[in-house]
């Protein structure tokens, strides 16, 4: 259960669950990919590349920094150089960048539509086309992409159609690829939290600082994201996994530790049926 040495191409890895998953492989000595776009501060967002590969060195593993916008071929392009010729190859690529607006069909403007479809469901499909050529070559390929299990129920889309279909398009072409690339052993999968994340993102929208004591930490998918890319590639393909079943299934059964605050009941995070059994002892109820 280690990825030392292995390569992992992350992004949206400045801040955040791929600042989270990259701490995690770099405490087994990997070699990180920081694909993403803030170079400089954000005036009220933490973390910038060069910020996040300090991070990953501090805790054990090498870091390439590189500037990349997931909407830009180019950019994305020259990233993946950039990984291979530092570090021979990539083994892992992570699609976790996103952008969202919970917004209703009146209320999305189409420069905030544009954005949600060319991040999540177009930038996913490039940055995993360009990094399949490389991971062919790996041991042991791995796509995985924070991306919600495919659920055509009505009740996720009402609110905010524009948003759920370019998540849903991320979910969907872990499914497609997971098929298409089965029989060279390359893995695709996708991971959702099963509550809420403590993020910036859930910090600064409207209800943020009261949900946060219903959240949980980024930990959690940082822990479950590792052990789905420990997996054997050929045998873990093609499945959309929830964090707490996968780390249930790992052995873990004291969840307590990734909540922000034990003593809350956990709200339930979008695209995840509140009425799904959750693991033993773990409390979780509506947002």
């Amino acid at each position: 259960m280690s990825l030392k040495g292995k390569t992992l191409f992350i992004t949206g890895a400045s801040r955040g669950i791929g600042l989270a998953i990259a701490l995690r492989a770099a405490r087994d000595g990997a070699n990180i990919v920081v694909a993403a776009k803030t170079e400089q501060p954000h005036p009220k967002l933490p973390g910038t590349i060069h910020s996040a590969a300090e991070q990953i060195e501090a805790a054990g593993g090498r870091a390439l920094p590189v500037v990349v916008d997931v909407r830009d071929e180019a950019s994305v392009r020259a990233a993946i150089g950039q990984a291979v010729n530092r570090f021979g190859g990539i083994d892992i690529c992570v699609n976790n960048a996103s952008a969202i607006s919970l917004s209703g069909t009146l209320e999305t403007d189409m420069k905030r539509y544009d954005l949600m479809h060319q991040v999540n469901a177009r930038g996913t499909f490039l940055v995993s086309q360009l990094c399949i050529p490389h991971l062919r070559a790996a041991a042991n390929p791995h796509v995985l992409a924070l991306c919600p299990p495919l659920d055509l129920r009505p009740q996720w889309f009402a609110a905010h159609p524009a948003y759920t279909a370019a998540k849903y398009g991320m979910s969907l072409y872990m499914m497609a690829m997971a098929a298409e690339f089965r029989h060279e052993g390359v893995a695709f999968n996708g991971l959702w939290p099963r509550t809420p994340i403590a993020t910036s993102a859930v910090k600064f929208a409207p209800g943020g600082s009261a949900l946060m004591n219903r959240c949980r930490t980024s930990q959690i998918l940082a822990d479950a994201a590792h052990a789905i890319l420990c997996r054997p590639a050929r045998a873990a393909t093609g499945q959309f996994y929830l964090d707490d079943e996968v780390l249930w299934a790992e052995g873990v059964t004291d969840f307590s530790g990734y909540s922000c605050s034990p003593a809350e009941v956990l709200a339930v995070d979008l695209f995840v049926d509140p009425t799904a059994p959750a693991p033993p002892g773990v409390r979780v109820g509506c947002p």
